[in-house]
């Protein structure tokens, strides 16, 4: 299962989570070998853990968050950055979401580093960035609801489910998966964990000065925007003349 899109639009033009989205692109085009094929600037810019704990090549906590290993790689981070980030950006305000992107993207560095600090593969992709916007929107409205497309073998189904429950159940996975080795598959689940934590760790000073509870119970634990629905048109009926 995976979301596809919330039920609230952001009050603002989301530019700096579309400005992200785009310097992906551009960057897993310039990379892949049938785009710019410049494999030398992704390798040079992944993170390579033992490089880091050796005092080296520490620009690849930063410049790792741009690259991607393939197309659903980057389509499946992208998503989520769509899904989460405006709502995020719009309470936070542009410069402050960016800076809290980052972190939470150096955080998911150092926590998969920690876990395997020796590990000679490099890590790429954006996803320990948006797990920390995950945690960051699970914190401030968990009750939001959240478009999810659940799909076995040839059955699809969309259903509105609750970012909490679609977030809990998502870190919990990762959780599953990093205590169960066998089941990583090359995902730095370890980035992920970090990542959410340090998302909702840093976004708890601005729900707490929003009033904490006393939010929740304001907001309902939706977004301040109000809720987009299908039944809704902006085009007006036009009544056939006799």
């Amino acid at each position: 299962m995976f979301p596809i899109r919330d039920h609230n639009p952001s009050y603002n033009t989301p530019w700096v989570t579309w400005a992200l989205i785009a310097i992906n692109i551009v960057v897993y085009v310039m990379t892949a070998p049938w785009g710019g094929d410049l494999r030398e600037l992704w390798l040079d810019n992944a993170l390579w853990p033992a490089a880091v704990t050796h005092g080296v090549a520490w620009h690849g906590l930063i410049t790792h968050m741009f690259l991607h290993a393939g197309i659903l790689h980057l389509a499946g981070n992208m998503l989520f950055l769509w899904v989460f980030g405006d709502n995020l950006e719009d309470r936070m305000g542009r410069i402050a979401f960016l800076l809290f992107y980052f972190a939470c993207g150096l955080a998911a560095a150092f926590a998969q580093i920690a876990a395997n600090p020796d590990a000679t593969v490099p890590m790429v992709g954006a996803s320990g960035a948006i797990a920390g916007v995950m945690g960051g929107y699970l914190l401030l409205y968990p009750k939001a609801r959240i478009d999810v497309l659940f799909y076995f073998l040839v059955f699809f189904k969309i259903w509105a489910t609750p970012a909490w429950l679609v977030l809990g159940l998502w870190f919990t996975l990762q959780l599953f998966n990093e205590l169960t080795s066998s089941a990583s598959g090359g995902v730095a689940h370890m980035a992920h964990i970090g990542g959410f934590v340090a998302g909702v760790l840093l976004t708890l000073p601005l729900w707490l000065r929003l009033g904490g509870p006393l939010f929740w119970r304001l907001t309902h634990g939706h977004p301040p925007f109000p809720e987009a629905r299908e039944s809704q048109t902006n085009i007006p009926t036009v009544t056939r003349r006799r």
